[in-house]
């Protein structure tokens, strides 16, 4: 397909037409909403009029050159520009509401974001169209934009918030260009000399892997090294873009055409036709990833200069092999923290972070697979009433296509999102679930459950109840079968439960459909609804190990996790020591006074070993998330 962005741009903006509101001087788009920030409810609202939504359709209108269309442009920036917060005294000064029928003081709480976002399309307005404006309309966006570039620089966010670390040094650095302003001139390259020098440090965004996040990325990128005179500042942006592209390359799955995990921030599991439309449109004439009916174009795009390096075109065309690790957080004292770890060959794509909390966003276990024309997914979610639930914390490490990974609680953690719902130390339940979700094509894919069950985790088991003098502690009622799911191509996956505790519930498998997805689900509890308080549970922690590979028999893996103290029994058992096995070690005993842990093992059938130390009861997330 040609990529005419002209054309492209005329033929997106019939699409608006037809929802613009003339009387409001805004455009009606179809409600949607991440489920936190607003207060607006789908069952109550259908529609809204964004404000984000207006700026980019009216930059939209300029750029068309179209002069029957500028009058329309003018009006709706007028608009929007009297729904910005431009009191100095307020909170929520310089920003402005998601929707015009939500204003500030209805959000909760309001996304400061908002500066960024609607000031990148204001000072691109002027910046490129600033003489079609009248005098007054031109003094009013000068205004607004500084109101925005105040906010930011007050707000002043870290190197570590990737995409608005980016898009408030370019709504600053251009505001400072486009008006001669040095302080915000010097603070926006400042910003963006500093979001340099820690990803280099990093080795790669902090935001890693986000097929939505790296996409605002690279334009905010792109949008910085063509709208800027300064030769530092093109020089920056480019280094950064070279960054995003090669990340995308070595994730980009091309048996499946998906984007390969692990994902620090997604909104959709499988690529959407938006994010197939970008990578097509920044390698013009050397991808076709959907046909041009579906082909989504966005306005944004539009004299952003957006490209991708021809180094990285290859990785879209052609399959790559191979296991890549990334250090993507690193504490204080520059240890890691998390690693992601990806694995692709011809016919898999299997990636992993190695600590991260298991937020709606996160995809920190994820899988592709082809299935016919299309492909199956998998994704590992924790549920709590059917939502994914924040303050539970994923552990995983990753040889190839096989990962041991653990589910841990943390007693101060978010519920729906990581940070505006904190849940105290309590929650209120009727379900709690870990779930492995798969979706996309469903032919041939089913599941089933097994006792099949390693001798090292039997061994370890018997350890464990000499240990401790119950069977209670291994297994107390749970379901410890094994999960085997049928893929297209002779693949399939083995999920094996190696411990399992929560507070003397009796967890138990459920295989069952929802939406089109087959749904293989650990049910920690279903039932009335019950208040669950983690700071008083001993115990709560689900460790597995799962492999995606050929299709067999279903046989026990080599693995086993073990509490502490009958870890040390098992040792004491292997080495052949006098003591009997609930002899552990004096410094053993006080560790695990001191904070319970469980250990995992597994010895793969392609000689490696992976292993797992994981805390048995809760704590809080500060401390669940350190190494």
């Amino acid at each position: 397909m040609t990529i005419d962005h002209h054309r492209m741009l005329f033929k997106e903006l019939e699409r608006w037409h037809p929802d613009y509101n003339p009387e409001l001087k805004m455009v009606r788009r179809p409600f949607s909403s991440p489920g936190y920030h607003t207060t607006l409810k789908r069952e109550q609202v259908t529609h809204t009029h964004p404000t984000l939504a207006a700026l980019v359709y009216a930059l939209g209108l300029l750029d068309s050159e179209d002069e029957a269309l500028a009058a329309r442009a003018s009006d709706i920036i007028g608009k929007v520009i009297g729904l910005q917060d431009q009191n100095r005294e307020n909170a929520t000064f310089g920003i402005w509401s998601w929707f015009l029928e939500e204003p500030l003081s209805m959000m909760a709480p309001p996304d400061w974001n908002w500066a960024d976002f609607c000031g990148k399309r204001l000072v691109l307005a002027e910046q490129r169209h600033g003489q079609r404006f009248s005098a007054e309309l031109r003094e009013r966006l000068r205004h607004a934009v500084y109101c925005a570039c105040d906010a930011i620089m007050k707000r002043n966010v870290g190197p570590g918030y990737t995409n608005i670390a980016i898009m408030g040094a370019f709504v600053t650095l251009i505001a400072g260009e486009v008006y001669g302003e040095e302080r915000y001139r010097d603070y926006g390259l400042e910003r963006l000399r500093k979001f340099s020098d820690y990803t280099k440090e990093l080795g790669t965004f902090q935001e890693f892997n986000s097929p939505t996040y790296t996409v605002v990325a690279i334009q905010e990128l792109s949008s910085i090294h063509t709208s800027t005179g300064l030769e530092e500042a093109k020089q920056l942006s480019a280094d950064m873009l070279d960054v995003a592209w090669r990340m995308v390359a070595e994730h980009y799955h091309v048996p499946t055409g998906e984007w390969s995990g692990p994902h620090s921030r997604s909104y959709s599991t499988a690529m959407t036709d938006a994010v197939r439309s970008f990578l097509e449109l920044a390698c013009p004439g050397s991808l076709s990833l959907l046909p041009e009916e579906r082909f989504a174009y966005n306005l944004d795009w539009y004299g952003s200069g957006i490209r991708c390096p021809e180094a990285y075109i290859s990785a879209f065309r052609q399959a790559q092999t191979g296991e890549f690790r990334q250090v993507v957080q690193r504490s204080a004292a520059g240890e890691p923290v998390n690693t992601a770890t990806t694995y692709k060959d011809e016919r898999i794509s299997l990636g992993t972070f190695s600590r991260d909390v298991m937020w709606n966003q996160r995809r920190n276990l994820l899988a592709y697979v082809p299935n016919g024309e299309g492909f199956t997914y998998m994704h590992l979610r924790f549920l709590h009433d059917g939502y994914d639930y924040s303050s539970a914390v994923f552990y995983g490490e990753q040889l190839q296509n096989d990962v041991l990974f653990g589910i841990g609680f943390c007693t101060d953690g978010g519920d729906t999102h990581i940070g505006l719902d904190p849940i105290d130390g309590t929650i209120e339940a009727s379900d709690l679930r870990l779930r492995l979700e798969f979706g996309g094509s469903q032919e041939g894919v089913a599941a089933d459950l097994t006792d099949a069950w390693s001798e090292a985790a039997a061994e370890a088991g018997t350890a464990l109840e000499a240990a401790s003098g119950s069977a209670a502690a291994t297994r107390g009622g749970a379901d410890l079968r094994t999960a085997n799911v049928r893929l297209d191509r002779g693949l399939a996956v083995q999920a094996q439960v190696l411990f399992a505790a929560f507070d003397g519930e009796r967890p138990e498998w459920k295989i069952s459909a929802d939406e089109g997805k087959l749904c293989v689900d650990y049910v920690i509890y279903a039932g009335a609804r019950k208040r669950f308080d983690f700071r008083g549970m001993e115990q709560a922690l689900l460790v597995f190990a799962l492999r995606l590979g050929s299709a067999a028999e279903p046989a026990g893996l080599n693995a086993s996790a073990v509490p502490e103290r009958a870890a040390a029994a098992v040792s004491a058992s292997a080495e052949r020591k006098p003591e009997g096995p609930g002899a552990a070690a004096p410094e053993a005993a006080e560790a695990a006074e001191r904070r319970p842990r469980v250990h995992a093992e597994w010895h793969t059938d392609g000689g490696g070993t992976l292993r797992l130390s994981l805390p048995l009861k809760p704590a809080p997330k500060q401390e669940m998330l350190q190494p």
